[in-house]
């Protein structure tokens, strides 16, 4: 194997890297009912994305999204107050990245079994509109 770091993961769909940057603003916020964050958090967002596509690798990406399904979950199950609007987007742009990584070779489908579960339950949660706290 040569010395150069694979790339292959980049080849997915670009939906992550358009529609989280914003999105993923508006969850860290940790406001209830507000979609946009405000644009010096949109704009940081973008330019951590933008890192992390042009130099980081299959790993530190993945850590990323692991840190968005985290916010997505919180929110789904009232833990973290957050736009669910804005967590339905994310936790659906997530699961889809994560369904794809199937059709790569390496460990990411493997590696993200648990966080596929994880957003699977909170998007059904965030569609449905309840929350752990309301069905009980």
């Amino acid at each position: 194997m040569s010395g150069r770091r694979s790339l292959v993961w980049l080849g997915l769909t670009p939906e992550p890297e358009r529609e989280l940057p914003p999105t993923v603003a508006a969850l860290r916020t940790q406001k209830r009912g507000t979609a946009a964050a405000p644009p010096e958090l949109a704009a940081a967002e973008q330019r951590r994305v933008e890192s992390l596509i042009l130099h980081g690798s299959r790993r530190s990406w993945l850590r990323y999204l692991a840190e968005v399904t985290d916010l997505v979950t919180a929110v789904a199950d009232g833990s973290r107050p957050g736009d669910r609007r804005a967590a339905l987007l994310a936790g659906e742009v997530v699961l889809d990245h994560h369904h794809m990584l199937i059709g790569l070779p390496g460990p990411g489908y493997d590696r993200t079994a648990a966080d596929r579960r994880a957003l699977e339950h909170a998007v059904r949660t965030l569609r449905t509109g309840a929350t752990e706290g309301e069905r009980a």
